[in-house]
């Protein structure tokens, strides 16, 4: 997992090896999924299907 401060850059390697970008993502959404017990449970109720465009990496 690795944010991009100043572009609002969210990127993530799932388990399975894919490799996502998530943009426009505010810091305090970043330090939210960095403190929480659950990462997985975070990202789903607060990143993924949200407003937030993202982009599949190869």
């Amino acid at each position: 997992m690795g944010y991009d401060q100043e572009q609002w850059v969210l990127e993530i390697e799932f388990t399975g090896g894919e490799v996502y970008r998530y943009f426009d993502v505010p810091p305090e959404v970043h330090r939210g999924l960095m403190a929480a017990e659950s990462h997985g449970r975070y990202f789903h109720q607060h990143v993924r299907d949200k407003i937030y465009r993202y982009q599949k990496m190869n």
